[in-house]
């Protein structure tokens, strides 16, 4: 049984994969693979079928979301393992840096316009990142198999710069709830 999601779906990795090969292919699978069925088969069947269901689910659940893909992708080739973690750079972590001490005041002393402006940089950040890395995300599978390590280093880099703000988000939106 392969782990490979992509391989399991007969598809090409890709950060935008057909979205609708990818939902016939997956109730295909379901059809195949569906207990009811196999009721009559051995029991080693039943339990390959129960198995491939699984798959099939967790393969299409996983695939089916951007970043639960992206994570993916990037876990298959080794990138967000803790040990092999670069830092992110220093630019990055300055800005990460201002905006949380902006959040720890506004901690301190809430006030509607500076989180008004808190969001709206964040937000900036976000975008920009996003249109950034889409013509790597867009152009990835047509790469040539020696370009793609490259590619994959900016996508992670991308990747935990996004989870960084997606934190930072949250922090925001909790602050808003609260005033």
């Amino acid at each position: 049984m392969s782990s490979d999601y992509f391989s399991f779906y007969g598809l090409p990795e890709s950060f935008h994969p057909d979205e609708a090969a990818l939902k016939r292919l997956y109730y295909a699978k379901s059809r195949e693979t569906h207990p009811d069925f196999h009721a009559t088969s051995s029991a080693d069947n039943q339990a390959e079928m129960l198995q491939q269901a699984t798959v099939n689910t967790d393969a299409y659940r996983t695939l089916a979301d951007p970043d639960k893909r992206m994570a993916y992708i990037l876990r298959q080739h080794g990138l967000l393992e803790e040990s092999k973690q670069e830092p992110l750079p220093p630019d990055f972590l300055m800005d990460m840096m201002d905006l949380n001490e902006q959040l720890m005041d506004l901690e301190h002393a809430p006030d509607a316009s500076t989180m008004a402006q808190v969001s709206s940089e964040v937000q900036a950040i976000a975008d920009t990142l996003d249109a950034g890395i889409e013509p790597v995300l867009a152009g990835y599978e047509g790469l040539p198999s020696d370009h793609r390590p490259a590619a994959l280093h900016q996508i992670r880099t991308y990747y935990l710069k996004k989870r960084y703000l997606l934190r930072i988000q949250q922090q925001v939106a909790t602050f808003a709830a609260r005033s």
